[in-house]
């Protein structure tokens, strides 16, 4: 077969453009990234060797080795793993099939260093060398494969590859970066050691490189292991120091931040297995994407051999934000997806990890309020959602979850339903809480004024899961979870703050309820006088069992209907509007009137009118008419 020169798909250019003239003052990844794929190639071809041993036929040691000439201005990166056939190398180098590549391109922000983190975890690290070279040359054999089946690779990264098959005794690949002129420093031994150390220091297997020699002494040096290469997470607690950990997050996320927390446990007895899970700082851009399902958070190891992300069978979805490594002794090394479904010793280990999990978590809500702050407004909304989906575990999320309230400034939450309970009024029976389209709206909602007269304080949920995910939690330390905008609150056992005003009855003049439901129709189920507002004028109430008014804007937005019926219109007694609509005895004026109380109503709502121009003209006309 005679080489063949073949145009880089579309979006390869794309990101090789992006890649080489957006990440350059990060140019120092590209190394991070080839050593990653030769230790992912090293992974794979041991989990496949141990149903076929004989692919690792007279070379069973597994490692990486890195070689440089100075005078050539060359830096080599080879591994003896898996190795790729023809049609392989066409399509993770030539093309991209991959949606989630696509992503990346619509993920980049042009900030360095923030586009440097995502390279790793969209798969497209190769393309990083050309930051540094002019050329790239890549030479592989397929595991199993003939000597005959090797396969060339190169390009200079400006649109087209050659592609050609060669002898290549070698299992594995090897790659050849010819650097550009500025770059020659990657040559330099001492410079590969420090980024070696500095990103790839826990890779799981040997990283050689020849001794620091000159001239002919160089050739005949000895290939000497420059990393640890042996799994952190074996290792004993006392031995790893706090940036060891956060070097192996690194090297395990494909970032340069750090992780806001983490946690490192060992089982032994009936089952042996360890844990190493993260916190990471910054939550990952798709974190409520179509994509919430395929996690890939947990890397699931049997006795050090990597099988698989297996984040869906040992994290539940609402911890899919955790990363980190899963070891088990007692594992079937062949394990599959299904068989680990199924496996008595999984939903151990998914047990075992939630509790780490909300372990840490309750140890950075109590140890370090900023951090885990600054945790809660990365993941708060993520978090709610165990409320609806891990019963046995229910109540320490609850522990866990922080509200904006009326005692606070602000609409940053930092509230705990312990720091409320602590604050609740002589009498109090109930946590009382509102949701609302936003924190503002919440905030000025008219069902707290009854509330603020007594000094009772609400809890104010503007994030669109909070109603859904509270309904799940009826009671937290035997005080049960009530809406302030749903049925009747009576707050009489409560006294009044000094000062407080309210209504003198809750009873509307007689006949006025009647006038008013004829002139709304169906827009209300009922109208009535109220004790709940002390300033304003209306406001809508929804029975008890009944989805809030703001939940069913959501369900209708999604295409869900409305999801329940008309609400409540709930009037202050002693208010202006109500003496007016009172004395009004024109038929046609009376029902602008009480239209607008009620859009007033719908708006302070934070609902949508469904006749803007007509509340305008309504509007208008009460002021100059």
């Amino acid at each position: 077969m005679t080489q063949e020169t073949r145009a880089f798909q579309a979006e390869v250019q794309q990101v090789l453009n992006l890649v080489i003239h957006s990440l350059y003052s990060n140019k120092e990844i590209f190394l991070r990234e080839l050593i990653s794929n030769a230790s992912d190639a090293l992974d794979k071809l041991r989990f496949e060797a141990i149903s076929a041993p004989e692919l690792l036929a007279g070379d069973p040691e597994l490692k990486i080795e890195i070689e440089s000439d100075e005078k050539a201005r060359t830096l080599t990166i080879r591994d003896n793993g898996v190795g790729m056939a023809f049609d392989e190398v066409v399509e993770n180098i030539g093309t991209i099939a991959r949606s989630g590549t696509r992503k990346f391109l619509e993920s980049l922000s042009g900030d360095a260093r923030k586009d440097a983190q995502l390279i790793g975890q969209f798969g497209v690290g190769f393309y990083s060398a050309f930051i540094v070279a002019d050329k790239v040359m890549l030479t592989t054999r397929r595991a199993g494969g003939a000597a005959s089946e090797g396969v060339v690779w190169e390009s200079d990264g400006k649109g087209e590859y050659r592609v050609d098959r060669t002898e290549h005794a070698p299992r594995g690949t090897e790659i050849v970066l010819y650097l550009k002129e500025e770059e020659s420093e990657f040559t330099a031994g001492w410079r590969l050691r420090s980024l070696i150390n500095k990103f790839s220091e826990h890779i799981a297997f040997p990283i050689r490189m020849k001794g620091q020699h000159s001239g002919e002494e160089e050739k005949t040096a000895e290939f000497e292991t420059v990393n640890q290469a042996s799994a952190l997470w074996v290792r004993p607690k006392s031995e790893i120091k706090d940036e060891d950990y956060q070097s192996f997050y690194k090297h395990l996320t494909h970032g340069d931040g750090e992780a806001l927390a983490y946690t490192h446990n060992k089982v032994e007895g009936s089952q042996s297995y360890v844990t190493l899970l993260y916190v990471p700082a910054k939550a990952p851009f798709d974190l409520f994407g179509a994509q919430r399902d395929e996690r890939h958070g947990l890397k699931l190891y049997v006795k050090r051999v990597f099988i698989m992300d297996a984040a869906e069978q040992l994290l539940p979805s609402y911890l899919r934000f955790i990363r980190g490594v899963v070891d088990s002794d007692d594992l079937p090394l062949n394990v599959s997806r299904e068989l680990l479904q199924d496996h008595k010793l999984t939903q151990q280990i998914r047990s075992a990890v939630i509790k780490r999990t909300l372990d840490m978590l309750e140890k950075l809500a109590q140890d370090d309020t900023e951090k885990y702050a600054a945790f809660y407004g990365e993941y708060g909304q993520v978090l709610k959602e165990g409320l609806t989906e891990d019963f046995a575990n229910r109540e320490r999320i609850a522990k866990l979850l922080r509200f904006a309230s009326t005692s606070t400034e602000g609409a940053t939450p930092t509230v705990s339903l312990s720091d409320y309970l602590a604050r609740v009024r002589p009498n109090q029976t109930a946590i009382y809480y509102i949701t609302a389209e936003s924190h503002l709206a919440a905030r000025h909602s008219p069902h707290l004024e009854q509330f603020a007269g007594k000094g009772v304080e609400v809890l104010l949920a503007s994030d669109r899961i909070d109603e859904w995910a509270l309904s799940y939690v009826h009671e937290f330390d035997g005080k049960p979870f009530v809406s302030v905008a749903k049925g009747d609150v009576d707050l009489s056992t409560i006294e009044d703050l000094p000062g407080a005003t309210r209504p003198a009855v809750a009873e509307l003049p007689d006949g006025l309820a009647d006038r008013i439901k004829g002139a709304l129709g169906e827009r209300v189920k009922s109208v009535r006088g109220s004790s709940r507002l002390r300033d304003s004028a209306a406001v809508l109430v929804v029975d008890k069992h009944e989805l809030s008014l703001h939940t069913q804007r959501l369900l209708k937005q999604a295409g869900q209907g409305a999801g329940s019926g008309a609400p409540n219109l709930e009037l202050n007694p002693t208010h202006p509007l109500t003496a007016r609509l009172q004395g009004e005895a024109d038929a046609d004026r009376f029902a602008d009137l009480a239209t607008l109380v009620y859009e007033q109503a719908v708006l302070s709502e934070g609902g949508q009118l469904e006749d803007p121009s007509g509340f305008v003209r309504r509007l208008n006309q009460l002021m100059f008419g």
